[in-house]
């Protein structure tokens, strides 16, 4: 194929501009000036006959013209170090970025990484935790597990399992609750996803109390002040099996909703690489293993 020359420096200023959405960052990750980054996206502008980049009160925003030429680029890059780490390392491990909601990483994943690294020492999974608002794009990663109910435009996505969640609380407290109703008067600890104890409630032909307990962003954060007596969470029961063998948290009711799934994701317009397809297919095997022995699981009710 016949190529014209290539502005590459003036391609890699964008790609690192657009990362890190800013013309100083940039600088600074290049070793250049800011200065320099501006007349390389600039020069790279009028020979393209668009413009890239916005400049907002909030910092650089990309064009139409700019989102679609950004990750042709990361393509192009990514290869390029692939395959000059291969010179450069016989032992080359390849990278794997994976964000993962902080509920699965330590409710599922965290104690299965042994068994992947063992079955592939050539990745190295890097894992990225949060409370499941992800920006694959923006935070650099290749793929990411989050909860929903996968309606996210612009991404694959396969679906691991549903996420079941029903009321726990520690021990004391469970005693104390003998019918749906005795909730009424306890603190009710609330995620983000605001209708999940109103569905929980409606599930039992019951209104739901106005809620004043909590409000965290975090699983595991409900899951550590329930146990500690401040009040009920309405929790996913399979990311807190540990918890309810060992009797930590308590399941006073067998009543449980589905508001969504864990799902694996990566961005559509991104082919798989060889790393991303084997843990891909790794996920998929843990899984199924998994869910077969789930049903064996002891779980603490009240």
């Amino acid at each position: 194929m016949d190529r014209p020359q290539l502005p590459l420096n003036a391609l890699r200023a964008f790609e690192v501009a657009a990362r890190q959405g800013s013309f100083t960052r940039a600088a600074i990750e290049l070793c250049v000036t800011q200065a320099a980054i501006s007349h390389q996206i600039k020069m790279l502008e009028e020979r393209l006959g668009v413009s890239l980049f916005i400049r907002t009160s909030r910092g650089l925003q990309l064009t139409d013209e700019g989102k679609s030429l950004l990750p042709v680029l990361e393509d192009a890059f990514d290869a390029i170090s692939a395959a000059l780490d291969r010179f450069d390392d016989p032992g080359y491990v390849e990278v794997l970025n994976v964000g993962v909601v902080t509920t699965f990483a330590t409710g599922w994943l965290i104690e299965r990484l042994g068994a992947f690294r063992r079955a592939y020492p050539g990745i190295d999974l890097r894992l990225s935790t949060n409370n499941n608002r992800v920006d694959l794009a923006g935070e650099g990663l290749e793929m990411a597990i989050r909860f929903g109910d996968g309606g996210w435009p612009g991404l694959w996505r396969r679906r691991l399992f549903d996420a079941p969640m029903s009321p726990l609380c520690d021990a004391a407290t469970a005693a104390r609750l003998k019918q749906p109703t005795d909730l009424y008067a306890l603190p009710l600890m609330r995620s983000y996803r605001n209708s999940e104890w109103e569905s929980w409630f409606a599930m039992q032909g019951l209104v739901c109390p106005k809620l004043n307990g909590p409000r965290l962003d975090s699983s595991p954060a409900m899951a550590s002040l329930a146990a500690a007596g401040h009040g009920v969470a309405l929790l996913p029961v399979s990311m807190f099996a540990k918890d309810l063998e060992e009797g930590r948290l308590v399941r006073p009711f067998p009543a449980e909703i589905t508001t969504g799934s864990y799902w694996l994701t990566r961005l559509a317009s991104r082919p798989p690489t060889q790393a991303m397809k084997r843990f891909e297919t790794w996920l998929i095997s843990e899984v199924a293993g998994w869910q077969e022995t789930l049903s064996s699981c002891p779980s603490r009710e009240a």
